[in-house]
């Protein structure tokens, strides 16, 4: 399920127009950094990641490359929480393993630059004939 979540959220986003797409992508990855700030789990800790997360999303304003690493900051968070028993969820014990799962899935649609099913479909059509011509020289 949590890979079915990502996909839905890449394809939702998708109906978001450029360049608001990425700047809306840029604060939902700031606000998942400080998902887990409320937990306490780890303590004065939670500020730092929350910083960095912060300073991440800021420079992903103007980079899909720095959003996708958001969300793999996020991931990395998700196990931690998930390993000491803290879910970003308090009443989904599995909450932040399916995080953990799930965000990687949108990292890679964000690395490779946020793109609409209908662009990804082109690169990839672009990509095949490029090949094709490559064989036949």
């Amino acid at each position: 399920m949590p890979v079915v979540i990502a996909i839905c959220y890449a394809a939702l986003m998708s109906l978001v127009r450029e360049p608001h797409r990425r700047k809306v992508n840029a604060v939902v990855v700031a606000g998942a950094g400080g998902a887990y700030f409320s937990s306490g789990s780890f303590g004065a800790w939670e500020i730092p990641f929350s910083v960095l997360a912060l300073y991440v999303a800021y420079r992903g304003l103007e980079s899909w490359k720095w959003i996708g690493a958001g969300w793999l900051l996020h991931a990395a968070w998700d196990v931690v929480h998930h390993l000491k028993g803290s879910p970003i969820l308090p009443f989904a014990h599995d909450s932040s393993l399916g995080c953990a799962i799930c965000d990687p899935v949108i990292a890679m649609w964000c690395l490779g630059g946020g793109r609409t099913p209908r662009e990804l479909v082109r690169g990839l059509r672009t990509t095949a004939r490029s090949q094709a011509a490559r064989v036949l020289r």
